[in-house]
Protein backbone atom coordinates (compact mmCIF):
# COMPACT_ATOMS: atom_id res chain seq x y z
CA UNK A 1 0.00 0.00 0.00
CA UNK A 2 1.03 3.56 -0.66
CA UNK A 3 0.65 5.75 1.80
CA UNK A 4 1.31 9.86 2.60
CA UNK A 5 -0.13 13.09 2.89
CA UNK A 6 -3.10 12.98 0.40
CA UNK A 7 -5.63 16.25 1.03
CA UNK A 8 -8.62 17.38 -0.86
CA UNK A 9 -8.65 20.64 -2.02
CA UNK A 10 -11.62 22.52 -0.79
CA UNK A 11 -11.62 24.06 -3.63
CA UNK A 12 -13.59 21.31 -4.78
CA UNK A 13 -16.07 23.19 -3.01
CA UNK A 14 -16.10 26.83 -4.67
CA UNK A 15 -19.90 28.20 -4.35
CA UNK A 16 -20.39 26.37 -0.92
CA UNK A 17 -19.43 26.85 2.56
CA UNK A 18 -16.13 25.72 4.05
CA UNK A 19 -18.21 24.03 6.47
CA UNK A 20 -19.72 21.35 3.76
CA UNK A 21 -16.07 20.59 2.49
CA UNK A 22 -15.28 19.82 5.69
CA UNK A 23 -17.63 17.39 6.27
CA UNK A 24 -17.98 16.07 2.62
CA UNK A 25 -13.85 15.33 3.30
CA UNK A 26 -13.51 13.99 6.38
CA UNK A 27 -16.92 11.41 5.38
CA UNK A 28 -15.38 10.65 2.00
CA UNK A 29 -12.37 9.24 4.29
CA UNK A 30 -9.48 11.70 4.17
CA UNK A 31 -7.41 12.99 7.07
CA UNK A 32 -6.21 16.08 5.24
CA UNK A 33 -7.46 18.94 3.62
CA UNK A 34 -5.97 22.18 1.75
CA UNK A 35 -7.34 25.42 2.84
CA UNK A 36 -8.73 27.55 -0.09
CA UNK A 37 -7.84 31.30 0.66
CA UNK A 38 -8.38 32.65 -3.09
CA UNK A 39 -9.07 36.58 -3.23
CA UNK A 40 -12.21 36.97 -5.26
CA UNK A 41 -13.12 33.22 -5.89
CA UNK A 42 -13.15 31.07 -3.26
CA UNK A 43 -12.62 32.54 0.43
CA UNK A 44 -12.79 29.44 2.52
CA UNK A 45 -10.54 31.27 5.08
CA UNK A 46 -9.29 34.12 4.57
CA UNK A 47 -6.52 37.08 6.98
CA UNK A 48 -9.82 39.96 6.67
CA UNK A 49 -11.65 37.16 8.44
CA UNK A 50 -12.45 37.98 12.60
CA UNK A 51 -9.64 36.32 14.92
CA UNK A 52 -12.93 34.14 16.77
CA UNK A 53 -13.95 32.70 13.03
CA UNK A 54 -10.32 32.07 12.40
CA UNK A 55 -10.50 29.98 15.58
CA UNK A 56 -13.63 28.32 15.22
CA UNK A 57 -12.19 27.15 11.84
CA UNK A 58 -9.59 25.50 13.65
CA UNK A 59 -11.96 23.98 16.33
CA UNK A 60 -14.00 22.36 13.36
CA UNK A 61 -10.90 20.93 11.83
CA UNK A 62 -9.65 19.36 14.78
CA UNK A 63 -13.78 17.96 15.81
CA UNK A 64 -13.06 16.12 12.31
CA UNK A 65 -9.65 15.13 12.49
CA UNK A 66 -8.53 16.95 9.46
CA UNK A 67 -5.21 18.35 9.18
CA UNK A 68 -4.87 21.55 7.22
CA UNK A 69 -1.00 20.75 6.03
CA UNK A 70 -1.54 23.26 2.78
CA UNK A 71 -3.36 26.50 1.42
CA UNK A 72 -4.01 27.38 -1.47
CA UNK A 73 -3.05 31.15 -1.38
CA UNK A 74 -3.69 31.95 -4.95
CA UNK A 75 -1.93 35.76 -5.80
CA UNK A 76 -0.30 37.42 -8.81
CA UNK A 77 2.91 37.27 -7.46
CA UNK A 78 4.74 39.29 -10.36
CA UNK A 79 2.17 42.29 -9.15
CA UNK A 80 4.53 43.92 -6.65
CA UNK A 81 1.11 46.19 -5.38
CA UNK A 82 -0.43 41.98 -4.34
CA UNK A 83 2.86 40.40 -2.48
CA UNK A 84 1.39 42.24 0.74
CA UNK A 85 -1.67 39.84 0.19
CA UNK A 86 0.55 36.90 -0.46
CA UNK A 87 2.65 37.66 2.68
CA UNK A 88 -0.73 37.57 4.44
CA UNK A 89 -1.54 34.63 3.36
CA UNK A 90 1.53 32.93 4.46
CA UNK A 91 0.74 33.96 7.85
CA UNK A 92 -2.83 32.48 7.71
CA UNK A 93 -1.11 29.61 6.94
CA UNK A 94 1.10 29.21 9.50
CA UNK A 95 -1.25 30.49 11.87
CA UNK A 96 -3.45 26.95 10.57
CA UNK A 97 -0.18 24.94 11.31
CA UNK A 98 0.48 24.18 7.07
CA UNK A 99 3.76 23.37 5.46
CA UNK A 100 2.92 24.05 2.41
CA UNK A 101 1.52 27.18 0.54
CA UNK A 102 0.18 27.24 -3.18
CA UNK A 103 0.33 29.44 -6.01
CA UNK A 104 0.19 30.45 -9.37
CA UNK A 105 2.84 33.09 -10.38
CA UNK A 106 0.38 35.08 -11.97
CA UNK A 107 0.81 37.35 -15.90
CA UNK A 108 4.39 37.47 -16.17
CA UNK A 109 4.40 41.03 -18.63
CA UNK A 110 6.56 43.85 -18.13
CA UNK A 111 5.51 46.60 -19.33
CA UNK A 112 6.18 46.50 -23.29
CA UNK A 113 4.05 43.75 -22.68
CA UNK A 114 6.67 41.45 -23.26
CA UNK A 115 6.87 38.03 -21.48
CA UNK A 116 9.36 38.33 -18.21
CA UNK A 117 12.24 35.81 -18.68
CA UNK A 118 12.56 33.58 -16.24
CA UNK A 119 15.39 35.41 -14.60
CA UNK A 120 12.69 38.48 -13.68
CA UNK A 121 10.56 35.76 -12.31
CA UNK A 122 12.94 33.91 -10.00
CA UNK A 123 13.87 37.25 -8.56
CA UNK A 124 10.08 38.23 -7.56
CA UNK A 125 9.96 34.67 -6.09
CA UNK A 126 13.10 34.60 -4.41
CA UNK A 127 12.03 37.93 -2.27
CA UNK A 128 9.73 35.84 -0.89
CA UNK A 129 12.44 33.67 0.61
CA UNK A 130 12.19 35.35 4.14
CA UNK A 131 8.84 35.30 4.97
CA UNK A 132 8.90 31.39 3.90
CA UNK A 133 11.83 30.73 6.58
CA UNK A 134 10.28 33.14 8.99
CA UNK A 135 7.40 30.85 8.75
CA UNK A 136 8.68 27.41 8.00
CA UNK A 137 6.59 26.69 4.97
CA UNK A 138 7.38 25.35 1.18
CA UNK A 139 6.15 27.75 -1.62
CA UNK A 140 4.63 25.15 -4.39
CA UNK A 141 4.34 26.88 -7.41
CA UNK A 142 1.31 25.92 -9.67
CA UNK A 143 1.13 24.73 -13.34
CA UNK A 144 -1.17 27.47 -14.48
CA UNK A 145 -1.66 30.19 -16.99
CA UNK A 146 -0.40 30.04 -20.48
CA UNK A 147 2.65 31.70 -19.57
CA UNK A 148 4.02 28.94 -16.93
CA UNK A 149 1.39 25.71 -18.22
CA UNK A 150 4.00 23.03 -18.03
CA UNK A 151 6.15 21.74 -16.05
CA UNK A 152 9.39 21.90 -17.87
CA UNK A 153 8.71 26.40 -17.99
CA UNK A 154 8.49 26.30 -13.85
CA UNK A 155 11.14 23.96 -13.62
CA UNK A 156 13.50 26.61 -14.97
CA UNK A 157 11.89 29.54 -12.44
CA UNK A 158 12.27 26.85 -9.42
CA UNK A 159 16.18 25.58 -10.47
CA UNK A 160 17.11 29.57 -10.77
CA UNK A 161 15.31 30.28 -7.15
CA UNK A 162 17.54 27.88 -5.98
CA UNK A 163 15.79 27.52 -2.65
CA UNK A 164 14.52 24.28 -0.92
CA UNK A 165 11.61 26.37 0.08
CA UNK A 166 10.28 26.59 -3.61
CA UNK A 167 8.80 23.75 -5.98
CA UNK A 168 6.54 22.96 -7.92
CA UNK A 169 2.80 22.16 -7.67
CA UNK A 170 2.17 19.81 -11.10
CA UNK A 171 -1.14 20.29 -11.50
CA UNK A 172 -1.87 16.84 -13.39
CA UNK A 173 -5.13 18.71 -15.88
CA UNK A 174 -3.37 22.31 -15.92
CA UNK A 175 -1.03 21.19 -18.54
CA UNK A 176 -3.06 19.24 -20.61
CA UNK A 177 -5.57 23.07 -20.83
CA UNK A 178 -2.87 25.35 -20.45
CA UNK A 179 0.37 23.92 -21.72
CA UNK A 180 -1.00 21.19 -24.27
CA UNK A 181 1.29 18.98 -22.86
CA UNK A 182 1.64 15.24 -21.82
CA UNK A 183 1.35 15.07 -18.72
CA UNK A 184 3.15 11.98 -17.72
CA UNK A 185 5.47 13.07 -20.07
CA UNK A 186 5.54 16.69 -19.04
CA UNK A 187 6.40 15.11 -15.27
CA UNK A 188 9.28 13.00 -16.15
CA UNK A 189 10.84 16.28 -17.09
CA UNK A 190 10.74 18.20 -14.24
CA UNK A 191 9.99 15.64 -11.23
CA UNK A 192 13.01 16.12 -9.30
CA UNK A 193 11.63 19.83 -9.14
CA UNK A 194 8.57 18.98 -7.99
CA UNK A 195 7.18 18.93 -4.44
CA UNK A 196 3.56 18.91 -4.86
CA UNK A 197 0.83 17.68 -7.08
CA UNK A 198 -2.78 18.51 -7.83
CA UNK A 199 -4.33 15.03 -8.50
CA UNK A 200 -7.11 16.44 -11.27
CA UNK A 201 -8.63 14.57 -14.04
CA UNK A 202 -9.42 15.94 -17.19
CA UNK A 203 -12.41 14.94 -19.58
CA UNK A 204 -13.51 16.53 -23.07
CA UNK A 205 -11.50 18.58 -25.38
CA UNK A 206 -7.98 19.71 -24.51
CA UNK A 207 -9.07 23.28 -23.82
CA UNK A 208 -12.76 22.32 -22.29
CA UNK A 209 -13.38 23.64 -18.87
CA UNK A 210 -14.22 19.78 -17.59
CA UNK A 211 -12.38 18.67 -14.57
CA UNK A 212 -14.29 15.52 -12.80
CA UNK A 213 -13.71 13.22 -10.50
CA UNK A 214 -10.39 10.76 -10.40
CA UNK A 215 -10.56 7.96 -12.89
CA UNK A 216 -13.72 9.85 -14.91
CA UNK A 217 -11.64 11.61 -17.39
CA UNK A 218 -8.64 10.34 -19.39
CA UNK A 219 -5.49 11.26 -17.48
CA UNK A 220 -2.88 8.58 -17.05
CA UNK A 221 -2.59 7.79 -13.26
CA UNK A 222 -1.03 4.68 -13.22
CA UNK A 223 1.47 6.53 -15.27
CA UNK A 224 2.15 9.92 -13.60
CA UNK A 225 2.26 7.65 -9.85
CA UNK A 226 5.18 5.38 -11.74
CA UNK A 227 7.00 8.60 -12.40
CA UNK A 228 6.54 9.69 -8.84
CA UNK A 229 7.46 6.15 -7.72
CA UNK A 230 10.83 5.64 -9.82
CA UNK A 231 11.69 9.30 -8.85
CA UNK A 232 11.46 8.42 -5.39
CA UNK A 233 9.54 11.85 -4.97
CA UNK A 234 7.23 11.13 -2.10
CA UNK A 235 5.36 14.36 -2.84
CA UNK A 236 2.12 15.28 -0.87
CA UNK A 237 -1.02 14.85 -3.10
CA UNK A 238 -4.23 16.92 -3.16
CA UNK A 239 -7.06 16.18 -5.25
CA UNK A 240 -8.90 18.32 -6.95
CA UNK A 241 -12.72 18.62 -8.87
CA UNK A 242 -13.63 21.42 -10.71
CA UNK A 243 -16.02 20.48 -12.66
CA UNK A 244 -17.38 21.49 -16.30
CA UNK A 245 -18.25 25.51 -16.68
CA UNK A 246 -22.24 24.68 -15.43
CA UNK A 247 -20.47 23.57 -12.17
CA UNK A 248 -21.80 20.77 -9.74
CA UNK A 249 -25.82 21.09 -9.52
CA UNK A 250 -25.32 20.55 -5.59
CA UNK A 251 -23.21 20.08 -2.77
CA UNK A 252 -24.34 16.16 -3.03
CA UNK A 253 -23.05 16.14 -6.24
CA UNK A 254 -19.55 17.38 -5.01
CA UNK A 255 -19.43 14.75 -2.07
CA UNK A 256 -19.99 12.01 -4.45
CA UNK A 257 -16.96 13.33 -6.58
CA UNK A 258 -14.99 13.64 -3.92
CA UNK A 259 -15.61 9.74 -2.45
CA UNK A 260 -15.09 8.67 -6.10
CA UNK A 261 -11.89 9.95 -6.08
CA UNK A 262 -11.30 8.68 -2.75
CA UNK A 263 -12.11 4.86 -3.88
CA UNK A 264 -10.16 5.46 -6.96
CA UNK A 265 -7.06 6.02 -4.82
CA UNK A 266 -7.73 3.13 -2.53
CA UNK A 267 -8.45 1.28 -5.61
CA UNK A 268 -4.88 2.45 -6.95
CA UNK A 269 -2.88 1.33 -3.77
CA UNK A 270 -3.39 4.34 -1.64
CA UNK A 271 -4.36 4.39 1.89
CA UNK A 272 -5.91 7.99 3.06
Amino acid sequence: MMSGMIAVNSNCYHGFTLEQAIAGIRRAGFRYIELTATKGWTEHVFPDMPFEKLLTIQDELDAAGLIPFSMSGHCNLMDTARIGDFVKNIRLAAFFGCRYIVSSIGEAHLKDRAVADAATVAGHIAALLPELEKYNLMLVLETHGHDHGTGAVLADVVRRVNSPRVKINYDTANVIFYGGVNPVADLAACVNDVGYLHLKDKAGAPNEWNFPALGKGTIDFPGIFSVLRQAGNESPLSVEIEFTQAGPRDVTEVDRAVADSAAYLTAHGFTL
